[in-house]
Formats: structure tokens, C-alpha cells, sequence
């Protein structure tokens, strides 16, 4: 039996009914398949947020960078697959700004676009001066719409936040295309891909986020098919920051 689509119209009001509002800025990671179908596809979803948070909103989504045997390009590489194919319409929307980094790859579209992607630092990308900072710093929030429990990429701002005495550090080499043909550059930045530390069970960014929703009243419910939920960005950093910082603090003697 074939399910009616959404259309953008009435996934728009199931944003706004969520708590999505006019001039928010919106870090949203989101899974098509439990939001449903929607009427365009995964265009229309970029529609519906873009005319949930209007012509003063702002959204932003981490795309990251697939890695198809060619020198990175901010404008033509694709997203990373294994974030989703939204990631990948949304950074091809036209309007759509995408920062210039191989790891820490972002796209923003809306008022504060350029303001939270332009001369993003090379080393700890998602550290201070980052994108995720800036986000924090413009009271953004986080909409999460069906996305797996792990996937809170801001997190890792609260990763350089936390004391915690040794954190993992790794180095990786990209090619990137320069001014003058592919050049080989070295990231150097905490361990964004195993862990800061090794902790055992469950991977630590789902246990933070269910900790928060615990902790806080942040609005949630269903946007489509898929259990939703709007998180203050700077509330889940200061929460996220303490945990990290309880939980891994060294043994002691």
C-alpha cells in the first residue's frame, strides 16, 4: 500500500509545531526514512526548513566530505555517504554556503551563513573559532529528526571544553586542491573518530544525549515519522561538557 507523501507544507507545520521558529538558527541532522516521504524528496525537506525558520533563519548541517579518489574541492566534492543523501541535496541547494575544510566540513544557508562558515580553523576544527562554537554563540539549537542517538556532531565542541586531562589527538593527511594543482596538507585535531578516550559500552555521545533529554524539558515529539527532538545548543555544550568531565576524569589514587 502505497503512504501518501508529505507535503512541505504540512512538514513546515509539524516543525513549527515541534517549537521551530521564525529567525532560529538550526543545526539539524535527520534521517529520511523516519521523517517518511515527503513531496520533492529530500529537497523538500531543505524547503520545509527553510520556511520553518524564514527569511531571518538560519540552517546548517554537517556534510563532511566523501572521498572519491579526487583532491578535495569545498564546491564539488560530495558529502560524505554515510551521512545521508540530505546532506548531499542540501549542500547542492542552490544558496547554500559550504565551509572550506576536508574533516569539518559544514553547509549554511539563511542569515548567519557566512558568519558561521567563513575562515574556519584548520587544526581543531570543531574546537574553539569553529562553526559549532559560532553556533553556540548565535543561541542556535540542534533539530534532530529521527536521527541515530550518536550523531550530535556539536558534541565535539564540548569534547575541546571539557578537563580532561590526556585527550587523544590524531593527525591526518588530505590532499586538497590549492592554487596551483593537489596539495597534501596535515589536519592535527582531537580524536573526533574513536573517542577522546576509550569508554567502555555504548558509544559516550548517546549516553550524553539521553542524560540532557533527562535532564531538560527541550521540546520533542514527531515530525513525520520520526521522533523528534529541538535542543538549546548552548544548554547541551554545558551539559555535555560536565558529563565528559565527570565521567573521564582520572581514577584517583
Amino acid at each position: 500500500m502505497s503512504i501518501t507523501p508529505l507535503t512541505v507544507s504540512d512538514l513546515t507545520t509539524s516543525l513549527r509545531r515541534l517549537g521551530v521558529a521564525d529567525g532560529d538558527a538550526l543545526m539539524v541532522h535527520a534521517s529520511l526514512r523516519a521523517v517518511g516521504p515527503v513531496e520533492h524528496g529530500a529537497a523538500g525537506v531543505v524547503q520545509a526548513l527553510d520556511a520553518a525558520v524564514g527569511p531571518l533563519g538560519t540552517i546548517m548541517m554537517t556534510l563532511g566530505a566523501r572521498d572519491h579518489g579526487e583532491p578535495f574541492d569545498c564546491d564539488t566534492t560530495p558529502a560524505e555517504s554515510e551521512i545521508g543523501v540530505l546532506a548531499e541535496i542540501f549542500r547542492q541547494t542552490p544558496g547554500t554556503l559550504v565551509s572550506d575544510h576536508p574533516e569539518g566540513r559544514f553547509g549554511a544557508r539563511g542569515r548567519l551563513a557566512r558568519e558561521l562558515l567563513t575562515d574556519v580553523p584548520w587544526d581543531d576544527y570543531y574546537g574553539p573559532g569553529s562553526p559549532l562554537e559560532r553556533l553556540v554563540l548565535a543561541r542556535g539549537r540542534v533539530l534532530r529528526l529521527g536521527a541515530d542517538r550518536d550523531t550530535v556532531t556539536l558534541l565535539h565542541y564540548a569534547e575541546y571544553l571539557a578537563e580532561v586531562p590526556t585527550k587523544r589527538r590524531v593527525q591526518r593527511q588530505r590532499i586538497v586542491r590549492g592554487p596551483s594543482g593537489p596539495e597534501l596538507r596535515t589536519v592535527t585535531c582531537l580524536d573526533d573518530s574513536n573517542g577522546i578516550v576509550d569508554y567502555p559500552g555504548e558509544d559516550y555521545f548517546a549516553r550524553i544525549l539521553d542524560a540532557f533529554l533527562d535532564a531538560t524539558e527541550s521540546p520533542c515529539g514527531l515530525v513525520g515519522g520520526a521522533r523528534s527532538e529541538l535542543l538549546d545548543a548552548g544548554e547541551l555544550v554545558r551539559c555535555a561538557t560536565r558529563w565528559m568531565t565527570e565521567h573521564f576524569r582520572a581514577p584517583r589514587e
